[in-house]
């Protein structure tokens, strides 16, 4: 071994209800009849074929309907990309 830290990288933390934003992209255009299953998400029909469905995700149980929402749909996954933690507006404090 070369003395590098191979461990994985933890998970970023999840601040107390503070949603997480994901991209999960499948493969082939989602028709619109499917829309409605990925409620308050973002649907993206992609130049290349592909669906981007994104958006703010409440828990990691939440991403793991999503999943399997796309799997039980028959959709053939290409990726789940985590963008980060949704943006928090200013406290009111910060505001003059």
């Amino acid at each position: 071994m070369s003395g590098q830290n191979t461990s994985p990288k933890p998970y970023p933390k999840n601040e107390a209800s503070q949603p997480m934003i994901y991209q999960i992209r499948i493969e082939g255009h989602l028709g619109q009849q499917w829309a409605e299953m990925f409620d308050g998400l973002t649907i993206t029909l992609e130049g290349n074929g592909d669906t981007l469905i994104s958006g703010a995700v409440i828990d990691q149980a939440a991403l793991h309907g999503l999943l399997r929402k796309v799997r039980d749909l028959g959709m053939k996954l290409i990726s789940v990309k985590f963008v980060g933690p949704v943006a928090q507006e200013p406290s009111q404090a910060n505001k003059t």
